[in-house]
């Protein structure tokens, strides 16, 4: 059977490309012989256009099919690929301008029309090349995260850029002046909005933010320097592409992205080791997560924690010191400071207050932290924190600084969530080696129930403006539901609430992990979208292929009265508005957490927003509570949440969530026993 053979798009348009220049650069030649010797050659200025457009769109197609199929197309190596695009350019630039201007400058040679023709097509090819090849590869950074919206602004730009190629065809005489100066002024226009397109900068390391400038820098030195090379270098006016549309509307487009770029980029520097110390933080809390694990020793959960500890508070020592049954203090772990300069630091705290009855391993202490100045030849400042199992301190963490006044309140609170995590931790290895070797299965349950009970909070955070109550309640022994509030100031407020798929202990477990990164992320304030799609991220690493998290998150602003949020697959918001007297579910669509993993999951999200007034009521509920089923199969369902809730509302929050819960265990009966996790979450506005 006859096959076709394979078609190299890439070496055929190369072919193809450097024929069509052979020939613009033959036809160019003609008619600069036939202008110096005054003589009709006979070659229209159209055919020049014609070759110029099919040689464009020739470096198009290859341009496009080769950055397609590269493997690294990273940030930092599409911007490489652009700069070294406009060195190679730049330095024929340089060598022609030195072999006519200096090695020829006294000769005929460097007069010579057809020799600088050739000079010219040369520039021109590597010019084209460059702002061709450089505008594709900004296409790649443009489309990242991609949108419907972006992805049309960019198809509309090629569709410009195309139309644009034909301007001198169609375009003569006192027309061309006007008819380009409003083409360009159309297209800068145009580059500027698609230069606020700009999200790959935030995920560039420091280090590579600094190559960026410098790479930048290069593309916009090199697009500047074609430009005026161009200009100097037309053998004659026919010949300017200062009049080319298509060019200067490259020209535009890539020294404005540029630029845009670099401004961008230099203006994110000062934030950029932020955002790589509460990347660290999130991947420290995910590892500390993680350690919960049968047959895992506490000994790495602890060594973990003494990294974590150190980097989120630039530390310059640290040790862990553990008790053991008799009573007796053992150094588990030791960084940057010697064992006599420990010894030495160990007695200044036991002759100074407050830390010598803290460090008291006799005495009981509610408090979970101390720290302060200390009088010591190397170190200006300490902070102590107690490690606690079973309510029971099992030891202490010893963190110090050469600088007085070296902790404070961000550090404390990172700092406070991690040693939580790791006695968690080190609680459930203790309990899960217990139950391995009495009942394994029961045990089991036993050590997930106290984790998942751990991870709920104790109280919500609010102001005088609202009410919050929550409840939750495990159809097993355990469950996977979660909600938890988070204080920013007094006004500003952060509330989730979650539900993990499955059941049991890997439902607990992952509920963990939603723990871990919401603390992590929440202190970083993003916009609700923007935390979904960063938690997603997180998530997708440590979540098995089949699990997933249906949650929905708040940013609540008591001074301007405003709810902003995201859902990602979670039960639809019941809201009551005191002023109609009636409440509806807040239906924005979103897909739950694990389920897309890539880059692509921001486009399953929307964002919702809410001005709330006094007396409007917030139902955030699980699918556990409207699937609640009675002795004959049928559910409780959205209208009798609704209508309940439409009843109660002149309660208080407290009292709407009783009796909600009421109705849910009266509907299902005594008898019945659920089948699903029952959570809730009742805000009441007050003013």
């Amino acid at each position: 059977m006859f096959k076709f053979p394979n078609i190299h798009i890439g070496k055929i348009t190369v072919i193809l490309a450097f024929f069509s220049w052979i020939f613009l650069l033959l036809v160019d030649s003609i008619r600069i012989f036939g202008e110096v010797n005054q003589m009709d050659v006979g070659v229209s200025p159209q055919l020049t256009h014609v070759l110029e457009i099919i040689f464009f769109i020739l470096v198009y197609i290859f341009f496009n099919d080769n950055i397609n199929k590269q493997q690294n197309n990273r940030f930092l190596n599409l911007i490489w690929r652009a700069a070294s695009t406009g060195l190679v350019a730049s330095a024929f630039f340089v060598a022609s301008f030195l072999f006519r201007e200096v090695l020829m400058a006294d000769t005929k040679l460097a007069q010579d029309e057809q020799l600088k023709n050739f000079s010219y097509h040369v520039s021109f090819a590597l010019t084209a090349v460059f702002l061709i090849s450089t505008s594709l590869l900004w296409k790649n950074l443009i489309l990242y995260q991609r949108t419907k919206s972006v992805v049309q602004q960019w198809q509309a730009f090629e569709i410009i850029l195309l139309m644009s190629m034909f301007f001198m065809l169609f375009v003569e005489g006192s027309e061309t002046k006007y008819g380009l100066t409003a083409g360009i002024v159309f297209i800068i226009i145009y580059s500027i909005i698609l230069s606020i397109n700009l999200k790959w900068i935030p995920y560039l390391t420091i280090r590579e933010k600094w190559k960026s400038l410098l790479y930048l820098f290069i593309i916009i030195f090199s697009a500047i320097g074609l430009y005026f090379q161009l200009v100097d270098l037309t053998p004659i006016e026919e010949l300017n592409l200062v009049n080319n549309l298509f060019l200067m509307g490259l020209f535009a487009f890539v020294i404005i992205y540029s630029t845009s770029s670099f401004l961008v980029t230099l203006f994110n520097l000062p934030t950029s080791s932020v955002f790589e110390q509460k990347l660290v933080e999130a991947i420290n809390f995910q590892k500390l997560s993680q350690s919960i694990k049968p047959g895992e020793d506490e000994k790495r959960v602890l060594d973990i924690l003494m990294d974590s500890c150190m980097s989120a508070a630039y530390v310059d020592a640290a040790w862990m010191e553990l008790h053991t049954p008799e009573n007796e203090i053992k150094v588990a772990h030791q960084r940057f400071i010697s064992d006599q300069e420990r010894e030495d630091l160990r007695a200044t705290l036991r002759e100074t207050d407050p830390f010598r009855e803290y460090l008291d391993a006799g005495t009981p202490s509610n408090i979970e932290y101390i720290y302060g100045r200390i009088n010591h030849e190397a170190f200006a400042s300490v902070l102590i924190f107690q490690l606690k199992v079973h309510n029971k301190r099992i030891g202490n963490i010893f963190l110090v600084k050469e600088v007085k006044e070296g902790f404070n309140k961000e550090m404390i609170d990172i700092i406070s969530t991690f040693v939580g995590q790791a006695c968690i931790s080190v609680e459930n290895y203790r309990l899960l080696n217990e139950a391995l070797k009495n009942e394994r299965y029961k045990e089991e349950l036993e050590i997930a129930k106290k984790v998942q009970q751990s991870l709920l909070p104790s109280q919500l955070h609010h102001n005088d403006c609202f009410e919050i109550s929550g409840f939750s309640a495990a159809a097993d022994e355990v469950g996977g539901d979660y909600y938890e509030t988070f204080a920013y100031n007094e006004d500003q407020f952060a509330l989730i609430i979650g539900d993990v798929s499955g059941k049991g202990t890997s439902a607990a477990f992952n509920m963990s992990q939603m723990k871990g990164v919401f603390h992590s992320l929440v202190q970083m304030n993003f916009p609700p979208k923007d935390f979904l799609v960063k938690a997603n991220k997180a998530l997708s690493n440590c979540l098995e292929k089949k699990s997933f998290i249906t949650t929905t998150y708040y940013f609540l602003d008591t001074k301007t009265k405003t709810i902003h949020f995201a859902r990602a697959g979670h039960c639809p918001t019941l809201y009551f508005q005191h002023k109609t007297g009636a409440g509806e579910f807040l239906k924005i669509n979103g897909m739950g957490l694990g389920m897309v993993r890539g880059e692509q999951y921001e486009e399953f999200l929307e964002e919702g927003f809410i001005s709330y007034e006094p007396g409007d009521i917030m139902l955030m509920y699980t699918d556990g509570i409207i699937e609640a089923k009675n002795e004959i199969g049928e559910e409780f369902g959205y209208e009798r949440l609704k209508a309940t809730l439409d009843q109660c509302n002149g309660s208080s929050a407290e009292g709407i969530k009783d009796m909600i819960i009421d109705a849910v265990y009266t509907f299902i009966g005594k008898q019945t026993i659920p089948d699903d996790d029952y959570s809730l979450m009742v805000v009441k506005f007050i003013r």
